[in-house]
């Protein structure tokens, strides 16, 4: 880790200088303000020990100048200076210094702070460094609040790969490879992506999250990356929600491109996480649980919403159920009993 120290004293300077490297860290010196503004600026230390009378520019107007600076600002800040007094101290604080030790000092005592600022500052880059990852990896998946609720307790999520009870929904445009044979690449887009943000919109209502676009499907998982005790009800809901919402759009659309929407949802063990490689990855759902949904929405037709016995055991709410019977799926030697949901 690097270490500014700015001192206009060269005894002062080379001692502290010996107290920082001592401690295993790399020293670099300025001998005025200006010079330590430019070399907090060109070498963005970990942390500053800021003399207060030195020339060019005091100590106090470079820690005014460096939090004031966004690509700076969250370099902490030690006052190293004779002026012990109150009125210095609180001076330097409200500044944004976050400490402050008078001269004469004691070698073990500034090695000490030193050590805790360096301590604190690994631990704050690491918060903001998975904040900013949590960002990153939901903000385009989930809804605005669910990451929102991420950041302010990251330890609710795991960005590793776990093992956990989610409720796969996957929809699929009905007959739109039909369509794409005689429509023009600009207007099947644009028609499909009305579809997709009418359907993110619905899923994001119920906080589900967007896994994937699948050419005209969509991926979506419930319980994760948030837990949801009602994550089955959250998937039926949404197809349902999804069906209304576009049976009330279908007037925006051209006759011939008014497509019904084909559903499957299952419950069931995944193994959840980022998925890639170390330059790209998404996060995503891996196991059986996925591959039935996806067959589930294979076998629908007609606007169907077709879920499993896993997430019918899973719903607990009237709903409208019209069963279906044991489908056997391909590459599965288990049948899968089907309902279809009717309201």
């Amino acid at each position: 880790m690097r270490v500014l120290v700015a001192d206009d004293n060269a005894n002062s300077r080379q001692l502290v200088k010996d107290i920082v490297e001592s401690l295993g860290y790399e020293a670099i010196v300025a001998h005025d303000g200006p010079t330590a503004l430019l070399a907090a600026q060109t070498h963005a230390p970990d942390l500053v020990i800021l003399d207060v009378n030195m020339p060019g520019m005091n100590g106090f107007e470079v820690c005014a100048a460096i939090k004031s600076d966004a690509k700076i600002a969250q370099t902490p800040i030690l006052m190293l200076t004779a002026l012990a007094d109150i009125e210095n101290r609180v001076t330097g604080l409200g500044l944004g210094a976050d400490d402050y030790l008078p001269k004469p000092f004691s070698p073990r005592e500034l090695a000490a702070r030193v050590n805790a600022r360096l301590r604190l500052k690994a631990e704050t880059d690491d918060l903001r460094n998975t904040k900013e990852l949590i960002k990153q990896t939901f903000e385009r998946f989930v809804s605005p609040s669910v990451v929102q609720k991420l950041l302010q307790d990251p330890t609710q999520i795991k960005l590793g790969g776990q093992l956990q009870e989610v409720t796969v929904l996957f929809s699929d445009l009905e007959g739109f490879t039909t369509i794409s044979e005689r429509t023009e690449p600009e207007k099947l887009l644009a028609v499909l992506n009305t579809y997709h943000a009418i359907i993110v919109n619905v899923i994001q209502s119920f906080s589900g999250t967007v896994d994937k676009f699948i050419g005209d499907g969509v991926m979506a998982l419930y319980n994760t990356p948030l837990p949801q005790d009602d994550h089955a009800l959250r998937a039926v809901r949404t197809a349902l929600q999804i069906r209304s919402a576009l049976e009330a759009s279908y007037h925006h659309f051209e006759p011939e491109y008014r497509m019904k929407v084909n559903f499957g949802i299952h419950t069931g063990m995944v193994v959840v996480g980022n998925v890639g490689s170390p330059d790209l990855m998404n996060f995503t759902a891996v196991g059986d649980t996925v591959n039935v949904a996806a067959r589930l929405q294979d076998m629908s037709s007609g606007g169907k919403i077709l879920i499993s016995e896993a997430c019918y055991q899973r719903l607990n709410a009237p709903l409208n159920l019209k069963p279906i019977g044991y489908q056997t799926m391909k590459g599965r030697t288990v049948a899968v009993m089907v309902y279809e949901v009717v309201e």
